[in-house]
């Protein structure tokens, strides 16, 4: 895919994993990168690994669960890139637990980043996308979203964002604003090597038994996932929108 040439991407999350490549490869494509993530020190090895390829990005410190901060962000990302056109909502924690043992703050947390954050992005970006008639949207949302024990607040919260990509793909066709969902398995990142960790199994020994129930027989790459976010966000996807997307080695929907 290419053809990104002159677009503006905001991708929240950026600094590692699924946001970190998805941001190099959208760059790869001719976009020019906000790399946006809480802290903005984080972000820069993603701006320099874009720069020494030969794109162009920037750092963006963004808490996403507030809304100022999100507003102040796309500002600035419209003031020295020049647009915006295609927003990746990427960003999120975990908190996993059994009910009876998830805290209020648990739950809190995973849903201001995932559900809270990606409603505020998407409503700072539509100001600049509906007056351009012209935007794409991807949210990520996850195979947790049909349900997953000790994820309560994250199944909620990725299953309510695929509902929020079908919602804003109605509202917003009107303007030529496409808004779609990826839905990853099981990815190798730091975020599932946490989840081994935390249920006390080593990563090989967790990718293994994961591995068993995938009829493709392997884990996803981050690089996967980036890759159907870069069509999405391409004109070669102009007449896809609403669509939730599994990318998880198999049929998960």
């Amino acid at each position: 895919m290419s053809g990104l040439e002159g677009s503006v991407a905001f991708i929240t999350g950026a600094a590692q994993g699924i946001g970190a490549v998805t941001a190099l490869r959208l760059a790869r494509d001719g976009a020019k990168i906000a790399v946006v993530d809480l802290e903005e020190a984080a972000t820069k090895a993603t701006v320099r690994a874009i720069e020494e390829a030969g794109g162009s990005a920037i750092g963006v410190a963004c808490d996403v669960s507030d809304d100022g901060a999100v507003l102040a962000a796309v500002e600035k990302t419209v003031e020295e890139l020049g647009g915006l056109d295609i927003v990746v909502s990427n960003a999120g924690v975990t908190r996993d637990n059994l009910l009876h043992k998830m805290t209020d703050e648990d739950w809190n947390l995973v849903i201001d980043i995932h559900l809270k954050g990606s409603f505020h992005v998407a409503r700072a970006a539509q100001a600049h996308m509906v007056p351009n008639k012209r935007g794409k949207m991807v949210f990520l949302s996850s195979t947790s979203a049909l349900g997953k024990r000790g994820q309560t607040n994250y199944s909620t919260a990725k299953a309510g964002l695929q509902g929020m990509a079908k919602t804003l793909a109605t509202e917003l066709g009107k303007f030529n604003i496409n808004v779609n969902a990826v839905a990853p398995g099981f990815v190798d990142t730091a975020m599932t090597e946490a989840t081994a960790a935390r249920v006390g199994m080593s990563f090989e020994d967790y990718k293994a038994q994961i591995v068993s129930q995938i009829p493709l027989g392997r884990t996803g790459r981050p690089e996967d996932v980036a890759n159907v976010i870069a069509f999405l966000v391409s004109e070669d996807a102009s007449y896809v929108t609403g669509q939730v997307i599994y990318v998880a080695g198999g049929p998960r929907a």
